[in-house]
């Protein structure tokens, strides 16, 4: 990455009346209290990895509720003085624009003061949540009540389980295969009412965190991603502790072995040997969570990392190109014929190599490889400085994520062309292929990047700009997007001459006339900014 690579344009800024917003910021802290109001982003509240230099996503000011009458408060305040709001759990969903808003110029609401777990049922396996509860705060509640369950979790456990099922954010037990985890929302609304969704829309309904539909259109998948009202409750199921897990971990040697580890891993799923929601990760995302691109590699910054650099890299990690990790849940002599049938299959791989440990909710939390911790149900923080690959402390990435069929000729396909595409622009091919079902697999790749170095950060835009653009012109659309390319990724589903966005757009203008909740959120604009 060179500062001869092509002038990326950052999103200009979007200014709100400053007045209007100033005025409707002192009425919220006349409403809620001052100490829960903060004028700008307090150094925090940004894209931590947009370079100093760039000011788009830029908040004027964040109010943290404590209640859902303080949001509905909120809420009415910012339509009366016409001032767009940007709603976020913690705000650490760093690789998509973190707790910046899409708008600038706007009120964001934070929701780290609602963290409440309000009830945890082990006999029916599910709790009730406030949105800004953390994987960790679950974590915690769940051991202190002694319940036997077990939440599933990604693998940082800092973010909100509310922000991050709310824009379909991966998570990797059974429970997260397919964002099943959410059952029953509720929401205030543009107008500053409440709505519950499925059997939360009749009064007293013991069933609304337990029945997932509803009497009419279900619209609770609505709020995934959407911007139609504000999460102030969220049903969450929770799995029962199993009897024990059994951690496996399947090395390929050659780059062109994704394609039978796919189909393996598919057949595996398909017929239900594999539950949960398996990960590939390639060499370079591996080394990633260890340390910078430096320790493993002293060539040009400027020039991806060749092959037999790559091998070798793989040989000091102990790791193949791809590096299979899963679990298997339940009684140890199920789990023993479960295992047996796997390593049979993947077996068949030349070369591959497959190690496995079975251990009990006891050990879980003492585990000493952090995905394996992450698929007993315990949240940490091991690989939280990964994006720092090309600029340390001062690292920062973003994610590309197309969504792909889960075959292994597509998928390797695919890894191909994205590599292509990277080492064009002179950047390391990281890769974390996450299987959300039996079908159809998630391609995650890190786009990472020196905020310090304003040109090389200008580049990793571009070649993120056009990722996204490329991929649409071949059949592949992103499940989530960064700020910055939420509308090329929503311009990318065409069909009907866009017919999905239209009808999206008419529900926003019909519950959100005014266009206060979350504007543009992945694409989606109200016709006054549209």
């Amino acid at each position: 990455m060179t500062a001869t690579t092509p002038k990326f344009i950052p999103a200009r800024r979007t200014e709100v009346e400053p007045a209007r917003v100033a005025a409707a910021l002192q009425q919220i802290a006349e409403k809620i209290g001052q100490d829960r109001v903060l004028t700008g982003d307090a150094g925090e509240f940004r894209d931590p990895f947009q370079p100093a230099e760039w000011d788009a996503f830029s908040t004027a000011g964040v109010v943290q509720p404590d209640s859902v009458e303080d949001v509905q408060a909120i809420v009415r305040i910012a339509a009366q003085h016409g001032v767009p709001i940007w709603a976020q759990g913690q705000g650490r969903n760093n690789g998509y624009g973190g707790a910046a808003p899409r708008l600038s110029g706007g009120i964001t609401v934070n929701f780290r003061r609602m963290n409440r777990v309000l009830k945890i049922d082990e006999e029916l396996g599910y709790a009730l949540i406030e949105p800004g509860v953390s994987f960790q705060d679950m974590y915690d509640a769940i051991e202190s009540s002694g319940a036997n369950l077990m939440v599933s979790v990604p693998d940082l456990g800092w973010g909100s389980l509310g922000g991050n099922s709310q824009d379909n954010g991966l998570t990797y037990l059974p429970y997260g295969r397919d964002f099943q985890a959410v059952c029953g929302i509720e929401a205030v609304t543009a107008d500053g009412g409440l709505l519950r969704t499925g059997m939360g829309a009749m009064d007293g309904n013991e069933s609304w965190n337990l029945y997932k539909r509803s009497l009419g259109p279900t619209i609770e998948p609505l709020f995934m991603q959407g911007n139609f009202g504000i999460t102030t409750k969220l049903g969450l199921w929770l799995m029962p502790k199993p009897e024990a897990i059994t951690h496996v971990h399947v090395d390929v040697r050659r780059d062109e072995d994704l394609v039978p580890l796919v189909d393996t891993l598919r057949r595996l799923r398909l017929d239900g040997t594999i539950d949960g929601v398996p990960c590939i990760l390639n060499t370079l995302l591996i080394a990633s969570t260890i340390a910078k691109r430096s320790h493993w590699y002293d060539g040009d910054p400027a020039l991806p990392i060749p092959d037999r650099q790559i091998d070798a890299i793989a040989d000091r990690i102990d790791v193949g190109r791809w590096h299979l990790r899963f679990a298997l849940y339940g009684d140890r002599n199920v789990l023993a014929l479960q295992l047996a049938k796997a390593e049979k299959a993947f077996r068949l791989i030349p070369g591959s190599r497959i190690r496995s440990t079975t251990t009990g909710a006891d050990e879980w939390a003492a585990l000493s490889d952090p995905s394996d911790r992450v698929y007993a149900g315990v949240p940490n923080l091991d690989w939280k400085d990964m994006g720092g690959w090309y600029g340390g402390d001062r690292g920062g990435h973003m994610s590309f994520a197309p969504v792909a069929p889960l075959t292994g000729r597509k998928v390797y396909e695919l890894q191909r062309w994205m590599r292509d595409g990277f080492e064009r622009s002179g950047i390391d091919h990281t890769a974390d292929l996450i299987v959300v079902n039996a079908r159809s697999l998630v391609s995650v790749a890190g786009i990472q990047f020196d905020i310090d170095d304003e040109p090389a950060t200008a580049a990793a835009y571009l070649a993120m700009q056009n990722l996204v653009r490329e991929a649409g012109k071949i059949g592949y659309g992103e499940y989530r997007a960064h700020l910055q390319f939420m509308d090329l990724a929503q311009e990318q589903y065409g069909f009907g001459d866009h017919a999905y966005r239209r009808f999206v757009e008419k529900i926003k203008d019909a519950v959100d006339p005014r266009g206060i909740i979350n504007p543009g959120r992945h694409g989606i604009w109200p016709g006054n900014l549209r």
